[in-house]
């Protein structure tokens, strides 16, 4: 399901159609050109199927014999998403998922939101409903109960609110509660060729938004103009998203500023961001030099953090551990007299990316987890020089059998970054 460069350039008559019609209608509502002349990119490639969710329980399933836990409790969230395809919040009212080793599922829900939720599950189970004076805890305990796993090792989603799990250990005084990391985490690093193949379209399309924004910078630009550009071409291209983007000093900051500046001739322009395409994100950073020639100081910080990010990409392979492949992209930011440590590469190297922008594995000094074939990880090395510039050079890799690989090409220039 593997879906390269050649298939985004051949979408057909179809996409070629859709940009001429975007160009017109981007040109009757002041658009600059680049970003009018956007269509669609997301032909092609369909969501995942309730098959697939169903195979991911049973993977979750195995990795719960092999951890030790008798049943996981999974909250709103990506998780959730990502094995039942609900997508559901996060808020005071909880609404939980009950994965047993043994036994049906079990999907407890605000009784008023149970017509709601039923439409949206996706995959079989029991729907058991709490009113708003119940406690949907005892809910979540009788369903345990009655799948024999209410006094075993129960393995709560870590991004369940405290709440929620101090209220359903409460209600399971003879459980033993543990972080599902193992067994959710275990399921969500390793990626499949369907969602690889939905990362790396959804990497195409942020190229392609980069791109079209560089092309459409003009002094006196906010970076709150530049953003919401970024926003319409994401939009454009048929996914929602957008970006960060840091101006000159500004981009010394890796998140930015309270107090950003307008866009001057010689600035270094940061443009962080991405979108997402059938739930699965992009994240890509990067950098060019807007108005005039990069200067020698300019261009040599940008050298030096694509060697890091190259140097990064030899050295991620399965079995390396995350911590080694961090200090590949370091040795390289040191060795050329900006270090020691995070002195001037003030963050980890990267992070894994997928249903969610960030998520695990990270890869960062301290980490030894190995990397396996399929885990998908930002590589994003930068130099930030307080009160001069910050450059920054992202791309998500994915881990093969023998090595890694980008699922997009890698940075150009200054006056040219956005290759796609």
């Amino acid at each position: 399901m593997r879906v390269d460069r050649r298939d985004v350039l051949g979408l057909g008559g179809l996409a070629a159609l859709a940009a001429a019609a975007a160009t017109r209608a981007g040109a009757e509502e002041g658009l600059p050109e680049a970003i009018a002349r956007l269509g669609s990119m997301t032909e092609g490639l369909e969501p995942i199927a309730p098959s697939e969710h169903l195979a991911r329980i049973e993977r979750a399933r195995a990795l719960m014999a092999q951890e030790g836990f008798d049943a996981v409790v999974v909250g709103g969230g990506s998780t959730l998403l990502y094995f039942t395809g609900l997508q559901w919040g996060v808020s005071e009212r909880l609404l939980a998922l009950v994965l047993p080793r043994d036994g049906e599922l079990v999907f407890v829900v605000p009784a008023f939101e149970r017509g709601r939720a039923e439409e949206r599950i996706r995959v079989g189970g029991e729907v058991r409903a709490w009113q708003e004076d119940e406690s949907p805890f005892v809910v979540i305990a009788g369903a345990l109960r009655d799948r024999r796993a209410s006094s075993g090792r129960i393995g709560i989603e870590e991004t369940m609110p405290f709440d929620f799990s101090d209220g359903i250990g409460a209600a399971l005084p003879a459980a033993r509660l543990a972080s599902a990391a193992p067994v959710t985490a275990g399921c969500r690093m390793v990626k499949d060729a369907h969602e690889i193949a939905l990362m790396r379209r959804a990497g195409q399309i942020t190229l392609h938004a980069h791109r079209a924004v560089f092309a459409s910078l003009r002094a006196g630009m906010t970076q709150g103009e530049v953003a919401r550009l970024s926003a319409e071409a994401h939009r454009r291209l048929g996914v929602t998203g957008g970006s960060l983007v840091l101006f000159g000093p500004d981009a010394a900051f890796p998140h930015g500023t309270s107090k950003p500046k307008a866009l001057q001739a010689g600035d270094v322009v940061l443009i962080d961001g991405g979108g997402k395409l059938h739930g699965y994100a992009s994240d890509i950073t990067r950098t060019a030099v807007f108005g005039a020639p990069a200067t020698e100081r300019q261009r040599r910080v940008f050298e030096i953090v694509r060697a890091a990010q190259q140097a990064a990409f030899r050295a991620a392979r399965p079995g390396a551990e995350c911590q080694a492949v961090d200090g590949a992209a370091r040795r390289v930011v040191e060795d050329a007299g900006f270090g020691p440590g995070f002195r001037l590469f003030t963050h980890r190297l990267g992070h894994g990316v997928g249903l969610d922008g960030h998520e695990r594995p990270y890869l960062v000094p301290g980490n030894a987890l190995a990397l396996k074939p399929g885990m998908c990880v930002s590589n994003e090395p930068g130099i930030y020089l307080p009160g001069e510039l910050g450059i920054r050079h992202e791309d998500v890799m994915v881990v093969t059998e023998d090595g890694a690989e980008s699922l997009t090409p890698t940075t150009g220039t200054p006056e040219d970054p956005a290759v796609v």
